[in-house]
């Protein structure tokens, strides 16, 4: 195997031990801390799926919502189990973004006016969801209805937080697979070319409305799945929590700051912005009220200028000038004994 396998495999199991490792009386919250990292990071690494080729959303909160409350309110309503509700979910989500992306992509909507009809379907999904507090909860939100047992692998509800901590890992996981299999397909190199300019790649045969359609869909129903695994997690649906603009501003930022051109790109950013949110609350906690996101906010702010390409996309550009900066002889005994061999 080489270097970059075993390092790889190193971690996974390092991962995977985490739960086994004793902890005392912080289990159960660095369990939970790490659940979220896993399943945002999916989400943000969804919404780069669109990002890295310029096509920018603010709207995947809609996604993320209609994930959610879909297979919420089939299971709450109907009894339908979160495994079907979920599919449906998905398939929720995937006919909006088709709604929505056809006529924006046949119209050559880009740029930022498709910047802002994403923003707007992100309210209007939010909006939606608060005026039918009928079936919703309104802006109260709702609560999953609980299972009849404890623990019920039908209901998707689990007592135990390390049955969500390896559902997240396998999420991630699967996302990163999907990730890696779009970079190394021919639809990578048409989506750039896309991205580029439009007109040209449609010259020379790119189908561009086809291609932008496929990759929207794909970023949508990943987006959708993970919530509707959020929504099993935290047993608890809102409207401020899981759509609108604050959402889809918090995937965007993590993926920004980690660097959505790279593979662990987002991932990096959401562990680091859920790391940095959780110490200030429990820092300031009820003191300062807003201080928290103060610090936040300037934060991410540094990091966009001073980092453009992001903390891990940063740091490997970093590392391949410095490889490439390298002379080929690699040590100064290589060097001198190039030089004498001349």
């Amino acid at each position: 195997m080489t270097p970059p396998r075993v390092l790889t495999a190193l971690l996974l199991l390092v991962i995977a031990a985490v739960p086994l490792v004793p902890m005392g009386g912080m289990r159960q919250y660095v369990l939970h801390v790490l659940v979220q990292i896993f399943i945002w990071s999916f989400i943000a690494g969804a919404w780069s799926l669109m990002g890295r080729f310029r096509l920018v959303s603010l709207g995947h909160g809609a996604f993320l919502g209609i994930g959610a409350y879909t297979a919420t309110l089939l299971w709450n309503f109907f009894g339908l189990t979160p495994w079907v509700g979920g599919l449906a979910a998905v398939a929720a989500a995937v006919a909006v973004a088709f709604v929505i992306g056809y006529p924006c992509y046949r119209l050559r909507v880009v740029g930022h006016y498709f910047v802002l009809v994403t923003l707007a379907v992100g309210e209007v999904v939010r909006l939606l969801i608060i005026a039918e507090r009928g079936w919703t909860g309104g802006s109260l939100g709702l609560t999953l209805r609980p299972a009849p047992a404890q623990a019920s692998l039908l209901a998707m509800q689990f007592a135990d937080k390390r049955v969500f901590y390896y559902a997240s890992i396998a999420l991630w996981l699967g996302g990163l697979y999907i990730w890696r299999r779009l970079d190394r397909s021919m639809a990578r190199s048409a989506l750039e070319a896309i991205g580029e300019d439009e007109t040209a790649a449609a010259s020379v045969g790119i189908d561009v409305t086809r291609f932008k359609l496929g990759v929207t869909a794909l970023s949508a129903a990943l987006t959708a799945a993970g919530g509707v695994l959020y929504a099993q997690y935290i047993t608890y649906v809102s409207p401020e929590t899981l759509s609108g603009i604050g959402v889809s501003l918090r995937i965007v930022f993590a993926a920004v700051l980690g660097g959505m051109y790279s593979l662990l790109g987002p991932t990096v950013g959401t562990a680091l912005t859920i790391a940095l949110s959780e110490y200030l609350r429990v820092t300031f906690g009820i003191r300062l009220i807003g201080m928290a996101e103060t610090i936040y906010g300037l934060a991410l702010i540094l990091f966009i200028i001073f980092l453009p390409a992001g903390v891990y996309g940063g740091l490997s550009e970093w590392m391949l000038r410095r490889a490439s900066a390298r002379p080929p002889g690699g040590s100064v005994g290589g060097r001198a004994q190039q030089s004498l061999t001349k």
